[in-house]
């Protein structure tokens, strides 16, 4: 160290005290640091762990910073101690005690051998630079907070990765075993079911997630935007948070295959019930469309189709699936089953009703005939020589085989017609008696 003297003015005893006891609380702070540092759970299982990708690279600068930090606090430490063995010299220092102090207090006066700065890359105490470097204990400590918290921001990073991600993972790869399990035993296997597929899948991305969360943890580390703080961020579950959603999509195909298991008989019983009734249905209609064509003259009747040998053949399929217990095929053709059986259904009664609808007109117009017939006795008019007519040849015509329905609607709305007339016209009264008086109200 060269004499150059003092950098600036020299410092009183107060000073120097005062310094002393600063430098020595900020020793105190940074050796606590620094043991936790190394007692860190993180910083023992990186020393441990075979590493790759990013934090081998990580891990390489943060040893080395490690290593630094623990050369610049030695020297720090021995900077301290000198300053402390020269204060002590003395109850009243002398001068050439202050000014001794003075330099090495607040001077340049720490030199650490071999050191590079602390903001290299991958600081080193064996590199090719500088044989030796020169620190006041100011810069030294400035040095040591920025080594400090580089490295600790790494180990945590990778400690928080490892605390969460490898742990969930496990939970959710055991998951997946319990539903593979679960899928076999309903035949949801590989190559023959989506869902079989998807499980396979997923067991492979959780498997090359948990190596590459074990190895490379910051790789699945996201930091926090804007902080500064060590180990601000959080880890990066994005990989399995998609395969836990993926996992749970084949559940729900998993459970929906078991509920087939569960509940096969009573839904194949039920759809024999409804293609039968579609069945009987469409009978009912050929029936009817006979005896339309017999009782209605020009009509056109709509041809009844025979019920469709198809579906028939899918529910023999069904039950083959159901007694061989392959419940994957049973599920999606129960399903379509189901909706084509009513749309059967559906489709006779609208065959039905269509044969059927010449047989409802004859019925509609011979209500209405009749009720104009009840209402005209009402009004005494039951015995009218022209009604009655009107009335016959309605009734023939609507109970005659076959029913024109044309010309029956039209008898019918000429007795209407004549019925309305008689009703509306004044009628005279018969000068015997008050009873006559009826038809006026």
């Amino acid at each position: 160290m060269g004499v150059t003297g003092p950098p600036g003015p020299v410092m009183d005893r107060d000073e120097v005290d005062r310094a002393l006891a600063r430098l020595g609380a900020e020793h105190e702070a940074i050796e606590t640091s620094l043991l936790a540092l190394q007692d860190h759970a993180g910083r023992r299982l990186l020393e441990g762990a075979e590493l790759t990708g990013v934090t081998k690279e990580r891990w390489a600068a943060a040893e080395a910073s490690i290593t630094l930090l623990w050369a610049y606090f030695d020297a720090y430490t021995d900077a301290l101690r000198s300053a402390r063995e020269i204060r002590s010299r003395r109850r009243w220092s002398s001068r050439e005690d202050l000014v001794e102090l003075t330099e090495l207090l607040r001077g340049e006066s720490v030199t650490v051998a071999g050191s590079a700065t602390a903001t290299a890359n991958a600081p080193t105490l064996h590199g090719t630079g500088k044989l030796s470097q020169s620190f006041s204990l100011a810069t030294l400590v400035d040095r040591m907070n920025e080594l400090y918290a580089s490295s600790l921001d790494m180990v945590v990073a990778a400690d928080a990765v490892w605390s969460a991600l490898p742990a969930r993972i496990d939970l959710l790869a055991a998951e997946l075993q319990r539903t593979r399990r679960l899928a076999h035993s309903v035949g949801v296997r590989p190559g023959e079911h989506p869902a079989g597929d998807d499980l396979e899948r997923i067991t492979g991305t959780l498997t090359r997630l948990r190596e590459e969360v074990v190895s490379d943890p910051l790789a699945y580390w996201v930091p926090a935007q804007g902080s500064s703080a060590p180990g601000g961020g959080r880890p990066d579950t994005t990989v399995y948070d998609r395969e836990a959603r993926a996992l749970e999509d084949v559940r729900r195909e998993i459970d929906a295959v078991l509920t087939v298991r569960q509940d096969a008989e009573q839904r194949l019983v039920k759809l024999r019930d409804v293609l039968s009734r579609a069945d009987r249905t469409l009978a009912e209609a050929r029936t009817a469309r006979g005896e339309v064509l017999a009782k209605i003259a020009a009509t056109e009747v709509p041809v009844v189709s025979g019920p469709p040998t198809v579906l028939q053949e899918q529910l023999a399929t069904a039950a083959e699936y159901r007694r061989h217990g392959q419940w994957h095929r049973l599920s999606p053709l129960l399903e379509s089953l189901e909706r084509k059986a009513e749309d059967e259904l559906l489709r006779a009664r609208e065959s039905l009703t269509a044969v059927t609808a010449p047989l409802a007109v004859r019925a509609e117009l011979r209500g209405r005939l009749d009720a104009y017939k009840a209402k005209v006795a009402r009004h005494g008019l039951a015995e009218d020589p022209f009604l009655i007519e009107r009335y016959d040849a309605a009734r023939r015509m609507l109970w005659s085989a076959p029913c024109d329905l044309r010309v029956a609607e039209q008898a019918v709305l000429r007795y209407q017609q004549a019925a309305a007339e008689l009703l509306s016209a004044p009628r005279v009264p018969d000068q015997g008696g008050p009873e006559d008086h009826r038809g006026e109200r």
